[in-house]
């Protein structure tokens, strides 16, 4: 008999930084911030969406919002049809900062469909490998979405017709740190500044730069601040956002930090690091090094020290124990 599957089911899904610098539409990290959802299945066909937190007033609460899109697709690739659904959520990802809200959404939205369609991996969690696939395919490009999905550090690419990803741990000395701005920049605008061909000298460099910041990330993060150097896009971006690139360029230069642009900004991501043992929040050389981001960012932009999230997507909430047989 085929397991009963669930008609109710909570994920939560976390924040991603790309690129990290050099490492254009391919490296990713997660963070342990996270937007959460609550999905439960009607019987009478309706739609009700509700959402708290960032984007509450702002989005859609019909069928156009992203975590139903990403849900009707999942049910329509699976040849079944969404029901009626009680859709809750809890918004914690800052929205058009960088920082992966709508990969979150996304997959958060694929995840707990495949959860209420009674799909599971081989360690009887999330399917992570078939999230991957679909919320890729729905984002159009995977740096975002394969750490949300697998957490930790990832390298995400395309192979065939199918997206890859390599997830790895990060090295325990590395704490990320997040500046976050006020104002917003959305994917598409700072995508538009870039130009359709750049230097071979620019793009062997960052090709160098890549690879060493696997390797600075995953044990050698004394290599971070030349891990973290780029010539692809983030000067191109300059216009859209000034203040951000003034900032990493001060971090940069007078504090000696690796300073990047997270994703496609305006948010700015700090890799602090430690000499020795595990980095926190409390370590002395990272409140050191926190200190320094907050006199040079000043006061209008959002400091936050975050642990790197290991997991990824899952129904880390409670799963609602109500069931329905196939």
């Amino acid at each position: 008999m085929t397991p009963p599957r669930p008609t109710a089911v909570s994920v939560r899904a976390p924040a991603t930084s790309a690129n990290l610098g050099p490492g254009f539409d391919a490296l990713g990290l997660a963070v342990r911030l996270y937007n959460e959802f609550e999905a439960a299945l009607r019987d009478d066909g309706e739609l009700r969406v509700r959402v708290s937190g960032e984007g509450a007033g702002e989005v859609p609460l019909d069928g156009r919002h992203l975590v139903v899109r990403a849900m009707r697709e999942t049910y329509e690739r699976a040849g079944e049809k969404l029901p009626g659904l009680d859709l809750t959520c809890v918004n914690n990802v800052p929205h058009a900062r960088g920082l992966g809200s709508s990969s979150s959404a996304i997959v958060g939205g694929v995840a707990a469909a495949s959860a209420l369609l009674g799909r599971t991996g081989p360690d009887g969690g999330p399917d992570r490998d078939a999230i991957y696939q679909i919320a890729a395919d729905i984002e159009g490009h995977p740096d975002n979405v394969a750490p949300c999905v697998y957490g930790g550090y990832t390298v995400a690419y395309r192979d065939g017709g199918r997206w890859g990803a390599v997830r790895l741990s990060p090295d325990e000395r590395i704490l990320p740190v997040l500046c976050v701005p006020g104002e917003r920049l959305s994917t598409e605008r700072a995508r538009g500044l870039l130009p359709e061909t750049v230097p071979h000298a620019d793009a062997a460099f960052n090709a160098g730069r890549s690879a060493l910041m696997t390797a600075a990330v995953c044990g050698h993060p004394e290599t971070l601040y030349a891990a973290t150097e780029d010539r692809l896009h983030e000067a191109y971006r300059a216009p859209a956002m000034p203040r951000t690139l003034a900032l990493i360029r001060d971090l940069r230069r007078h504090e000696g930090l690796p300073a990047v642009v997270s994703g496609a900004g305006p948010t700015v991501l700090v890799l602090c690091s430690v000499g020795a043992g595990a980095a926190g929040p409390d370590s002395p050389e990272i409140i050191r090094q926190v200190d320094s981001i907050r006199r040079r960012a000043g006061n209008d932009w959002d400091i936050r020290p975050l642990h790197v999230e290991p997991e990824g997507c899952g129904p880390h909430l409670p799963i609602r124990s109500t069931c329905v047989e196939e």
